[in-house]
């Protein structure tokens, strides 16, 4: 598989193999500098700072780069190292040190010798003579308990349990010194389970078992299978079916998610159904957490049977895989950006089901437009599930009209009238609402009322988004960040204003619009921690909170059972998206967040709020119409030369010096244009043309989904060696991405 994904994304082995394995797996090397076995004492025709590393060496057995830098004072001390070598003065060595450490707790035991009730009590009695014993009699009893010791038999327990029971360290080695109680280490696993007791599953509804069987059936004949069920049309039930009958043939299964924040409301459900045969792998974890993971997988024994992970859990070592079931199969979180390999874990996991023979379903209410063309072609199979479990209809879908509110004056804020009042409704019934907006931070661009100045990054090519909590400017690329400015950058004038909003100011003034609600916030800047997502959304679900908002966090297979409304509102920011997907992408996210509301008993309402309500996109969302979407969008595909008809491989190029980069564009641009002809576009300018000070531009290259994809990659590999072969140009950067999201 690593072979696989060098070749097809045009990735260096060793990238690969950086990526697939943990990173405490890989050994440390260390430069260590000893004295020469040959040392001969002489210090003549020697430097002062060659005389200071000798004498250091002769004092202690070794010393690395560091220490020899910090010594000297130079931060370079690689030429000095080599003429201490060319000398026979010093040696160089490398000391390989291993990452990973296992974890050791403490455990007490009840002593072998102890082997029968009699002579426990004998000695319990013996104790109790004696009444500076007491603590020790009430520190073995304890411990008795907790072994649940009988006639020789025991489970040893960690020594924290006992210390918790407010028995002293003291206590503990005055007992051991006797021989009473042993206290040894033991290697155990980081991986602390959390399991309820496993339930029956739950039996599937007609549409549910009608989906299944046709699942099943479809399998006989092909490895790959598109669920295309609407939200809340109960897939995940039918994927607990699913995995049931892999683990009854012994077999592991792969369970793919987007979302690190899906995991959470997942892993609960599917614990219910499988206890300790789930595993957790993603990149939340820290590095000796996944090393474990990774050996129960290569084991292939009975825990974590049922892999539930983000897209590096592709990488995981399984040695009988006979499921492959990618959850939300559309979302490009799947897609890795960067660095190399810049893989997709969807295209990927089909690869490594093959290589397993493994069967490989695909499910989402709103499929790639790939996917759906390659069931459509009859290469993949397909199924469909058209109503919602429990017979709950779709939710009814308004918009907003920005535009008429706005001359109107009945705009409240960001919200509109309609919103507003369809809040107060939802809370009046006690239901919870979520509101989508896209963008983090209180509000993205400041400005100047006079001159129109903003302030950007010094490293970046974009303006600085304004954060309230922390009272800073920050660009969202690098990290960079200033405190907000007091006058105008440009005239000094201090008329600055805030333009549009992010996740933090809709929270700010839905305070003030609803002072008695409780809101939550969901988006980058609240779910760093590694068990936010979980406090979020726990606390949602428990309707602690009333009023959830969030970023795109909110749209991906969350499922909560008391959403009246939800509130998309900024559609327009989505449509504009300068990329040939936008579309896409804005009725799948549409789509997605409004599958939030009315899962469980009762229809809910999505209002979406947008400047041009008449928009086909809006309307097709309005009408739950995957169909017109797919079928307007692939006949925009075929006359434009996109995916599914076309393959994409996308170059870009970065540098410092914004003249070298421009020269070096165009000259890769030619060489590979003498080629590829039309196919190819640019070098051009993307819509943010700096990043952390690297100039960038793009080229883009279009080829027939019919021609040899091994022969144009060759091709580019080659142009591209060429081309970082000149001398003028060999300092630039060049990035592929295949198949680019």
């Amino acid at each position: 598989m690593w072979d696989w994904i060098a070749d097809y994304y045009i990735a260096p082995i060793g990238g690969v193999m950086n990526a697939a394995l943990p990173a405490n797996f890989k050994l440390a090397s260390e430069t260590k500098i000893s004295i020469h076995p040959e040392f001969d004492r002489d210090l003549e025709n020697l430097t002062d700072n060659e005389i200071t590393v000798v004498e250091a060496l002769q004092l202690q057995e070794s010393l690395t780069l560091k220490e020899i830098s910090d010594l000297i004072n130079i931060k370079t001390v690689q030429p000095l190292i080599k003429k201490l070598i060319e000398k026979k003065k010093a040696i160089v060595s490398e000391e390989l040190n291993a990452k990973y450490s296992p974890r050791f707790q403490s455990f007490i035991e009840i002593s072998e010798h102890i082997q029968t009730s009699e002579k426990l009590e004998n000695l319990l009695n013996e104790l109790e003579a004696n009444k500076r014993n007491e603590k020790q009699v009430n520190a073995l009893l304890k411990i008795v308990d907790k072994v649940k010791w009988n006639e020789g038999s025991q489970n040893p327990i960690p020594k924290k349990e006992i210390l918790a029971e407010e028995i002293g360290e003291s206590t503990l080695q005055t007992l051991e010194k006797k021989g009473i109680i042993t206290i040894f280490n033991a290697e155990v696993s980081r991986l602390v389970s959390k399991l309820a007791e496993s339930k029956e599953i739950k039996a599937l509804s007609p549409s549910q078992q009608k989906g299944l069987e046709e699942i099943k059936s479809h399998f006989e004949e092909k490895d790959v299978v598109l669920l295309h069920g609407v939200t809340s049309s109960g897939k995940t039930e039918i994927y607990v079916s699913l995995i049931q009958e892999m683990l009854e043939q012994g077999k592991q299964v792969l369970f793919l998610i987007p979302e690190i924040a899906l995991t959470t409301q997942l892993i609960t459900r599917l614990q219910h159904y499988f206890g300790d045969l789930v595993g957790v792998y993603h990149s939340r974890f820290n590095q000796n957490e996944r090393i474990e993971i990774w050996h129960e997988v290569l084991k292939n024994s009975g825990k974590f049977r049922i892999i539930l992970g983000a897209r590096s859990s592709v990488f995981l070592p399984f040695q009988n895989l006979g499921l492959v079931i990618i959850d939300e199969e559309h979302e490009n979180s799947f897609k890795q950006f960067d660095p190399a390999p810049r893989y997709n874990a969807r295209d990927t996991s089909i690869v490594l089901g093959q290589l397993h023979k493994a069967k490989i379903l695909l499910g989402s209410a709103t499929p790639a437009i790939e996917t759906y063309f390659n069931a459509k072609e009859n290469r993949f199979g397909l199924v469909t599930l058209t109503e919602r479990f429990g017979g709950v209809k779709m939710p009814e879908i308004q918009c907003a009209d920005l535009e008429k509110e706005t001359k109107q004056k009945t705009m409240k804020s960001h919200f509109s009238s309609f919103l507003v009042s369809e809040m107060e409704e939802a809370f009046k019934n006690k239901e919870q609402v979520i509101l989508f907006q896209n963008r983090r931070g209180y509000t993205p661009i400041w400005s100047c009322e006079l001159c129109g100045w903003t302030p950007t990054c010094k490293n970046c090519d974009v303006s600085l988004t304004y954060h309230k909590l922390s009272n800073a400017l920050k660009c969202h690329y690098c990290g960079y960040f200033i405190t907000p400015p007091a006058s105008c950058g440009g005239c000094g004038s201090r008329k600055l204003k805030m333009l549009g909003f992010g996740t933090e100011k809709v929270e700010d003034e839905l305070a003030i619009l609803f002072p008695n609600i409780k809101i939550q916030r969901m988006d980058l800047d609240t779910t760093r921690a590694k068990n936010s997502y979980q406090q979020i959304i726990s606390s949602f679900e428990n309707r602690e909170v009333d009023v959830l908002i969030g970023t795109q966090m909110v749209t991906k297979g969350l499922d909560f059972d008391n959403v009246g409304l939800v509130g998309i509102l900024s559609a327009d920011q989505m449509l504009h998206y300068p990329d040939f997907r936008s579309f896409e992408r804005s009725f799948q996210l549409m789509s997605q967040v409004a599958g939030r509301a009315g899962r469980k008993a009762k229809r809910g309402k999505v209002i979406i709020q947008s400047f041009n309500p008449d928009h086909w996109i809006i309307q097709k969302v309005m009408q739950h119409d995957y169909e017109g979407l797919y079928n307007q969008e692939i006949l925009e595909r075929k006359n434009f030369h996109y995916p599914p008809f076309f393959r994409i491989i996308s170059l870009t190029l970065k540098h410092r010096d914004k003249d070298v980069l421009e020269m070096g564009s165009i000259t890769l641009g030619k060489n590979l244009k003498a080629i590829f002809n039309e196919r190819l576009l640019g070098p051009e300018t993307p819509t943010i043309s700096r990043i952390k000070n690297m100039f960038i531009k793009t080229i883009t290259i279009k080829f027939e989904r019919e021609s040899s994809p091994k022969k144009v990659k060759d091709v580019i590999r080659e142009k591209i060696e060429q081309f970082l072969a000149m001398h003028d140009y060999r300092a630039i950067r060049v990035d592929i991405d295949v198949d680019p999201q």
